[in-house]
């Protein structure tokens, strides 16, 4: 959290996103266990791994409820796929789709329009789902192919970095799908 001035009330970096079920965060730790890291990586933990929807920015805690409530979508579980390692750049080793699955965009067009009503910005760049393993990871060698994880999403969270090293994160809310 933000400590609050005079001028400015106290804010939380939020943010929404999928978060691992524990098999799908077992099989990602298998899937980065496969990289050769260079030193001076900076690895996620596996509680901090995610994949971001939107990203919401620094927003005033006095909105928490509210935003809370409006966050709230309507959606039938899937499953989507995450289909490899990739070096991207800046640094960063990723599990990556190349696309977003049609239930998945879905649910990002949905929390976009939901964001847009509770007056909040939208990014403009389109979905790319990936969950970060690891920053500062030029040289990192990526595994060649390996095996895809299914990820069943039964919910979504709304998120807040913490502005610490562990956890980076903490989740404020959860959103269980409304389907069977």
């Amino acid at each position: 959290m933000t400590p609050a001035t005079a001028d400015a009330p106290a804010t939380a970096r939020l943010f929404l996103a999928l978060w691992p079920d524990a098999m799908t965060r077992q099989a990602i730790a298998a899937a980065a266990a496969r990289w050769h890291w260079p030193p001076g990586v900076r690895p996620y933990a596996p509680d901090d791994w995610h994949v971001t929807l939107h990203f919401l920015g620094a927003v005033p805690l006095a909105r928490l409820p509210a935003l809370q409530a409006g966050l709230a979508v309507p959606f039938t579980p899937f499953r989507w796929t995450l289909e490899g390692p990739a070096c991207w750049p800046h640094g960063l080793a990723v599990l990556a789709s190349a696309r977003a699955a049609p239930p998945l965009a879905a649910l990002h067009r949905r929390l976009a329009h939901a964001l847009r009503a509770l007056a909040l910005p939208v990014e403009t760049w389109p979905l790319r789902p990936h969950v970060t393993l690891a920053r500062r990871a030029d040289g990192a060698q990526c595994p060649a192919g390996g095996s895809p994880i299914v990820w069943p999403v039964r919910e979504y969270v709304l998120a807040r970095s913490t502005g610490e090293p562990a956890p980076r994160y903490t989740i404020v809310a959860r959103y269980p799908a409304t389907g069977p």
